[in-house]
């Protein structure tokens, strides 16, 4: 009989927390109990766990003793008090949050690019998940990165609003809706409308000008390739989209690959789909693509006309699934499987 793992879903009630039942259930992972786990307030509710019902625990009641894994995603001050907590107790923590990212004794880990340094995870017992938008960015240039190299990496991002949470999805649709009826916005703050508009501010502004959004997308890619002499510029920015983020990225490699070679090396990549052509819809979207799936979809793959070794490509995934969920679950089965 193989071996069975308790888990505690951390942040069960959120959009991540959902997604992380969701993909637990699905993928069949090798679980015995399982426990949805938040805040005060959520008792009393249930979420849903494959054909079940689970109900919702107390976090700062739970005793982590009880469980191997803690899939942790409710926010970075939740897990800076409760993820030390929980590995002091022998409950291994994959964080999904901002908290661990950048210690030097935490791995950072995209299965698909650095399985290895799960290994790592014995040092404090936790294992930090990256940041979405990195996610996505690192698993389609690896293959590339592996064959020539990479110097340099330009990329703009166009994030989905469920990036923010469940409100700000509520948002989106308030909005959306108040203007196609021909309403007024009310607007709160500072804030722009995010309906039908493009807002280039994703968390807050550092002292460089980048927001800290962009600065992660610099910082994790480093830590993920093991690589700190990639030079990485970003900007971030928020559409109006549900789910489903979209990056446009232009790759300054060591040496010289055709757009042929690079579709080839991303074709066989795992966790990378290609739709790759010149006709109508012969591209990936976050809408009819990437929402709801589980890859990392390429394409637009052409050679940079103003440079003499750099390639462009477009690429788009699911930021609550592979950008979140299904990262930190695939964490998991490693952990399960070769470490626990």
């Amino acid at each position: 009989m193989s071996a069975k793992y308790d888990i505690a879903v951390v942040g069960a009630t959120g959009v991540v927390g959902e997604a992380l039942l969701d993909i637990l259930a699905k993928r069949k992972f090798p679980y015995g109990k399982v426990y949805a786990l938040a805040s005060e307030r959520s008792l009393g509710k249930t979420v849903d766990f494959g054909n079940r019902t689970l109900n919702v625990d107390n976090l700062a009641e739970f005793d982590f003793a009880k469980v191997q894994i803690g899939l942790f995603s409710a926010g970075a001050s939740v897990s800076k008090v409760y993820a030390p907590k929980a590995a002091a107790a022998g409950c291994v923590v994959v964080d999904n949050t901002s908290q661990f990212r950048y210690d030097d004794d935490i791995p950072l880990v995209v299965p698909e690019v650095n399985p290895h340094e799960i290994a790592a995870y014995k040092a404090k017992g936790i294992i930090a998940n990256p940041n979405c938008s990195t996610i996505q960015l690192v698993v389609a240039l690896k293959p590339i990165y592996d064959a020539v190299g990479i110097a340099r990496i330009n990329v703009a991002t166009y994030q989905a609003l469920s990036g923010a949470g469940r409100s700000a999805v509520e948002e989106l649709a308030r909005q959306s809706a108040k203007l196609l009826n021909g309403q007024p916005l009310e607007l709160k703050g500072e804030a722009k409308q995010i309906a039908f508009n493009a807002v280039p501010h994703i968390d807050m502004f550092l002292e460089n000008r980048y927001t800290k959004e962009e600065m992660k997308m610099v910082w994790e890619t480093r830590k993920i390739m093991g690589d700190n002499e990639i030079a990485v510029n970003a900007t971030a920015v928020r559409i109006p989209v549900f789910f489903g983020h979209s990056e446009a990225v232009n790759v300054e490699t060591k040496r010289k690959i055709t757009a042929k070679e690079a579709c080839e090396l991303l074709s066989s990549a795992p966790g990378v789909q290609l739709i790759d052509g010149t006709e109508m819809g012969q591209y990936p979207t976050a809408v009819s693509d990437a929402s709801g799936n589980d890859a990392v979809f390429v394409g637009r793959v052409r050679e940079d006309i103003s440079h003499p070794s750099a390639i462009n490509l477009w690429i788009v995934s699911d930021n609550i699934r592979k950008g979140a969920a299904l990262n930190s679950v695939q964490v998991a089965e490693i952990l399960a499987k070769k470490y626990l």
